[in-house]
C-alpha cells in the first residue's frame, strides 16, 4: 500500500453526508401529481390532466432546484481540508 491512502481514508471519515428531508417529500409529490394526472388522463379528463402534469412540472422543477441549492450550500464545505499537526 502507498502511504496515500490512509490520508484520503482520513479526509472520507471525516466528510459527513448532509441530507436534506425536503429533497425526499419533493420526489414524492412528484410521483403523486404524476400519477394522479395519468389517471385522469386515463379516464378521460384531459384538462384536469394537463393541469396535473403541468403542476408536476413546477413540483419537479422546484425539487431539483432543492438539490441543486444543497449540493453548492454543502458543497464548498469539502475544500476546507483539516490542517495536519
Amino acid at each position: 500500500m502507498s502511504t496515500a491512502e490512509p490520508d484520503l481514508e482520513e479526509l472520507f471519515d471525516q466528510k459527513k453526508r448532509v441530507k436534506n428531508p425536503f429533497v425526499p417529500i419533493g420526489a414524492l409529490i412528484t410521483a403523486g401529481v404524476l400519477t394522479a394526472g395519468l389517471i385522469s388522463f386515463k379516464r378521460g379528463n384531459s384538462v384536469l390532466g394537463q393541469k396535473l402534469m403541468r403542476a408536476r412540472v413546477v413540483v419537479q422543477g422546484a425539487t431539483v432546484a432543492l438539490m441543486v441549492g444543497s449540493a453548492y450550500y454543502y458543497g464548498e464545505k469539502i475544500y476546507e481540508f483539516p490542517k495536519r499537526s
